[in-house]
């Protein structure tokens, strides 16, 4: 039993610490916009599912498939169930999207982080054009992981693994669902990675952690670029290097352009 109150007590000392009140905070947030999170999922999935059969269809045209390549489907419902699932995949793209801009201007709204603000000599009206120029570089940097994944990292990642299971004798003939989450996961972990010198950038000029913890953890940073090309790349060492570089290589560079642009 004594065992029991001390797991308790530890429970609540931790849900009591900062990181247990900020998911004490995130709970309840989540809890009062579960209607809207709700709403725009649906809505998310009503606008994308009539969309998805033409991405399909134009994911496996032939000139877009490495030679010898056949797309096959081998249950009734794969079709259906694929497009359900782009569509969903569309409904959380847009709760994400809605619950960064709530958390965006409802934090601003916080008397903590107004006091953080007001120590770091900012102020709502100087956040301002912070927020549309970060705004800007996340829809551009998404933009320029999606053009990398789709012109470079996708087609040589295809091409390879098809050479490579045809010099072994093996028949190329494709899943429907496995092909187009490969490409959707590439995508994902392209546009995920390039945003990078936004998240190190923001960090550093709000002050989360200085440039010297981070140059101190370094390496923690360049292995977590290695895990997230894991997690979302196919399992082959070429696919993890083409994923992983990239954020390393834009992380640098972030620091580079905190080093210039730093004021004194």
């Amino acid at each position: 039993m004594a065992n029991s109150g001390d797991l308790v007590s530890a429970v609540d000392d931790l849900m009591d610490s900062p990181g247990g009140l900020l998911l004490k905070q995130s709970r309840d947030f989540l809890r009062s916009k579960i209607k809207t999170i709700g709403f725009v999922f649906i809505l998310g999935i009503i606008i994308g599912f009539p969309i998805t059969r033409q991405l399909i269809t134009w994911l496996i045209e032939p000139g877009r498939l490495p030679d010898g390549v056949e797309i096959i489907v081998i249950s009734p419902v794969e079709f259906i169930m694929l497009q359900l699932r782009i569509a969903m995949s569309i409904g959380i793209f847009f709760v994400i999207t809605t619950l960064i801009y709530f958390g965006i201007f409802e934090g601003l709204k916080s008397p903590s982080v107004k006091q953080k603000l007001a120590e770091l000599n900012y102020s709502i009206p100087k956040t301002a054009p912070t927020i549309l120029l970060t705004t800007i570089a996340i829809i551009l940097l998404s933009i320029s992981g999606l053009y990398y994944s789709w012109e470079l990292l996708t087609p040589m990642l295809l091409e390879y693994l098809t050479t490579d299971a045809q010099s072994a004798g093996l028949s190329t003939d494709w899943r429907l669902s496995g092909y187009v989450g490969f490409i959707a996961n590439l995508a994902i972990a392209s546009i995920i990675g390039f945003q990078a010198p936004v998240a190190t950038l923001l960090i550093l000029r709000f002050g989360v952690v200085d440039r010297s913890q981070i140059k101190l953890y370094r390496r923690h940073i360049w292995f977590s670029s290695f895990v997230v090309g894991a997690l979302f790349s196919p399992p082959d060492p070429l696919s993890l290097f083409l994923v992983a570089v990239p954020i390393i290589l834009l992380f640098e560079i972030a620091l580079i352009i905190d080093t210039f642009t730093r004021e004194q």
